[in-house]
């Protein structure tokens, strides 16, 4: 019978070499034995200066207790092991690893964080199976190529080392998720960045970065983009096509300006603080209905446009030290957990105002809401002491925000000015909420339902029904497939109809806050379009509250995994 072929890899004085006695004083014989059966293997902060060859050869050479027990009855069977899959030799003071670090081929998690490490060995490459390097906090000034062959590799941290580049061939790691390169010395990042199809997560802070490529804009699947702490003058316009984006921290840089962010529909922080940038437009805002923190401080802006009113999601609002001087009253209608004004010679509103907190200033904004157009009832002359129920329309908010708002007027029907205001402009959004309406007018509140010629609306995409009496959700508004936004919070709602709703495709927001929902269709976890799904204070059982309090992607898989089979 011939004997199997023995692997050039292996040792060949393997089976018959024992652990040395000298290893056992820098790692206890239990650790080992413990690893061998786990196959996880633990060193942190044991002050070694060099790994045990013992370590290396863990699976490799008879182990010790195979001494004092050569019976294959015995409980104890040594020589049933289970490879090292992972090990942890973080906070020591290894200045180098050597080439036996090939003698683990089955490694999938590698953590060697806060040593003196200057470079790694080649033989690293031989490490097909590993998913997780952490480097980080070591003194590395570059990379092995040979790192481009862990082809299985899924997070990379090399943080707080010396890198001053990247190496050739990094973008073969086609697998990776989660890369770490912050708190190095790189001045570019390489346009072949945009191969890495699979990346999640990338962080590219405290370097000394002036630009980013414009290729990086292939990164199809990244959610979360660390640029903070660089000296970016300019962000690619590209950027604005990352579709997957929803965190993207630019902080402490050299900005002017920021890119329109036409495609970023999920992007839910933005965070611009400690920038140069001096205006900020239309066409910054309108895309950015998703966002939820929107940080502005400690840069030079002078003024907010009126369109911060269409952030309708927007909860924390950061404007401190910049050269603002006055606010849009609209800014009162948005829902702002958070609003920071501190630092800004601000004459439109009393320090005392401010000193009270977000929802006292929310409500001044809102009692001065006052309308800038040319719209009034010959009898009525707006002056100083006019009163909100008075107000004239806002042809402004029409022809710009193309929104019609004539909200707060305590009235029961809706005079034909306010729709000849409109005259040819396209309007997307309309509010008549805290009024006294008992119907839609022809040419919102008591509204129990709505009329079938809204279908006719082909270009609206959001309607606020808030605090009104509707019993369903209305059924024409199912037959609306522009609909991104439905505000419909503090109703009788007892049902929706989760099928319908899954053919809505652009719905994005969903706000069905204090209503009566019994319970939730699991099917609506099927609507994976939504990136806002509101459920608060309904009388269901589940999801229950630590479900709802996780966000909406954590209800829609809640509910997904309910649907029967």
């Amino acid at each position: 019978m011939s004997r199997p072929k023995r692997s050039s890899d292996r040792d060949t004085r393997a089976g018959f070499r024992t652990e040395g006695r000298d290893c056992t004083t820098a790692v206890p014989q239990g650790l080992l034995k413990a690893a061998r059966k786990s196959g996880q293997l633990n060193l942190s902060g044991r002050n070694l200066s060099e790994v045990p060859q013992c370590v290396w050869r863990i699976n490799l050479d008879v182990p010790e207790e195979a001494n004092q027990n050569l019976s294959f009855g015995a409980t104890e069977r040594w020589w049933e092991q289970t490879e090292l899959t992972k090990l942890i030799i973080s906070n020591n003071k290894l200045e180098s690893l050597t080439d036996d670090l090939r003698f683990l081929p089955a490694l999938t998690v590698l953590d060697i964080h806060d040593n003196q490490l200057t470079s790694l060995p080649s033989a690293i490459r031989e490490l097909e199976n590993l998913q997780k390097l952490n480097v980080s906090h070591n003194k590395l000034k570059m990379v092995p190529e040979e790192i481009a062959h862990l082809r299985n590799l899924k997070s990379l941290y090399l943080q707080h080392n010396e890198l001053t580049c990247i190496p050739e061939g990094f973008e073969q790691l086609f697998n990776l998720e989660d890369l770490d390169l912050s708190s190095n010395c790189l001045t570019t990042v390489p346009a072949v960045f945009s191969s890495l199809t699979s990346l999640v997560r990338l962080n590219l802070s405290s370097n000394q970065l002036k630009s980013l490529p414009a290729e990086i804009c292939g990164m199809k699947r990244l959610k979360h983009l660390d640029c903070n702490s660089n000296l970016l003058e300019t962000i690619p316009s590209e950027l604005a096509d990352m579709e997957s984006l929803e965190l993207l921290y630019l902080r402490r840089n050299k900005l002017r300006s920021l890119p329109e962010f036409s495609s970023c529909r999920l992007l839910k922080e933005l965070h611009v603080g400690e920038n140069q940038i001096e205006t900020l437009g239309t066409e910054h805002l309108k895309h950015l209905t998703s966002v939820l923190v929107l940080d502005l401080r400690d840069n030079k802006l002078k003024s907010i446009p009126d369109e911060i009113a269409l952030l309708q999601s927007l909860e924390r609002l950061d404007l401190s030290n910049n050269d603002i001087s006055s606010l849009p009253y609209l800014l009162g209608n948005l829902h702002l957990k958070f609003l920071a004004l501190d630092g800004n010679p601000l004459r439109t509103i009393r320090r005392e105002i401010i000193n009270k907190g977000t929802q006292e200033v929310l409500k001044y904004l809102r009692s001065k809401i006052r309308d800038d157009g040319p719209i009034q009832s010959d009898s009525v002359t707006e002056t100083a002491m006019t009163l909100p129920s008075e107000s004239r329309v806002n042809v402004h908010a029409i022809t710009t925000l193309k929104i019609l708002d004539y909200s707060a007027k305590q009235t029961a029907l809706i005079p034909d000015e306010v729709f000849d205001a409109v005259k040819g402009s396209i309007v997307t959004s309309v509010n008549f909420s805290k009024n006294q309406l008992c119907e839609i007018p022809k040419r919102n509140n008591f509204l129990n339902s709505l009329p079938e010629e809204m279908e006719s609306l082909i270009k609206l995409q959001m309607i606020n029904l808030s605090f009104n009496r509707f019993k369903i959700l209305p059924e024409v508004l199912y037959r609306i497939p522009t609909l991104e936004t439905i505000l419909i919070s503090n109703n009788q709602v007892g049902s929706v109809d989760p099928q319908r709703m899954r053919m809505m495709e652009n719905l994005t927001t969903l706000d069905l806050q204090n209503n009566d929902l019994l319970q939730i269709p699991p099917e609506l976890g099927n609507c994976v379009n939504l990136r806002t799904l509101l459920l608060d204070g309904n009388p269901f059982r589940v999801p229950r509250a630590a479900i709802l309090m996780k966000g909406t992607a954590a209800i829609l898989e809640y509910l997904r995994d309910r649907i029967p089979a």
